[in-house]
């Protein structure tokens, strides 16, 4: 028997009806802080970057990796060389790219992975997983370490990185985000937009279906968001999920 407020329709009605109202306000709020963010300055970018790509041409240039459009978001998944794990929170993100990238090749955007390690051990992972995004290797560049998603020993050591544009202590070599990217007529490349951390959420749709329901998203707090539950999407056959009076408990077969 559930704990929760069970309401006789009257009462459901007018708790809903004023639960509405911020949920309308919560989406005006999104969209203006989505026009804040196209108003952001823009920083020019000047210096070269060349990736290995999934593709027969080879290596590309950042320009290259617009594929025609004006365009561009960059993933970054975290994957330095010789990892001896795969990112379970940048795979969740990663399963969700497929399916928009049908739509925002089509709104004049590009949309590619991008990670530290060498090309051959990142199509590997990407065979495994099934995805079909490109995906290409930043390996022997500047790119990763440049935008802040990839720090040296000495800055580690250090205690002072710049991330998320504040000076952090960091533990790890890679963090994972996002950075935009627009180019004009004559060429020119921008950096309009990058986002780091939890920032990336609102590309995990999985997120927006687990927040309509009453379990939600099974989490014990912002410090362990994904390790509840999250697993690369082939080893979920290898776990049940069983139901509680509490919510839910994963166990492993």
């Amino acid at each position: 028997m559930t704990d929760h407020i069970i309401a006789p329709y009257r009462d459901w009605f007018e708790a809903h009806k004023v639960h509405f109202k911020k949920e309308k306000a919560f989406t005006h709020q999104r969209q203006q802080l989505a026009a804040d963010r196209r108003a952001l300055p823009w920083l020019r970018i000047e210096k070269p970057y060349e990736f290995d790509t999934t593709t027969t041409q080879g290596r590309k240039s950042l320009a290259d990796l617009f594929e025609g459009r004006s365009q561009l978001i960059v993933y970054h998944f975290m994957f330095p060389p010789n990892a001896d794990y795969r990112c379970t929170g940048c795979s969740f993100l990663s399963d969700h790219i497929d399916a928009a990238n049908q739509h925002l090749m089509h709104h004049d955007v590009s949309l590619v992975v991008c990670s530290r390690a060498p090309l051959t051990e990142l199509l590997d992972f990407k065979a495994r997983m099934n995805w079909q995004f490109d995906w290409v290797s930043s390996f022997g560049s500047d790119f990763n370490f440049d935008f802040q998603v990839s720090f040296t020993e000495d800055q580690i050591a250090s205690g002072r990185v710049l991330f998320n544009f504040e000076e952090v202590a960091m533990t790890g070599r890679d963090r994972a985000g996002a950075t935009v990217f627009y180019k004009d007529g004559n060429g020119e490349i921008y950096c309009t937009f990058q986002v780091r951390g939890r920032g990336g959420e609102n590309l995990i749709g999985t997120y927006s279906y687990l927040d309509l329901t009453p379990l939600g998203r099974n989490e014990n707090g912002p410090s362990h968001t994904l390790g509840d539950w999250v697993r690369l999407h082939d080893e979920y056959d290898a776990r049940v999920i069983i139901p509680a009076a509490a919510g839910v408990t994963i166990v492993a077969l």
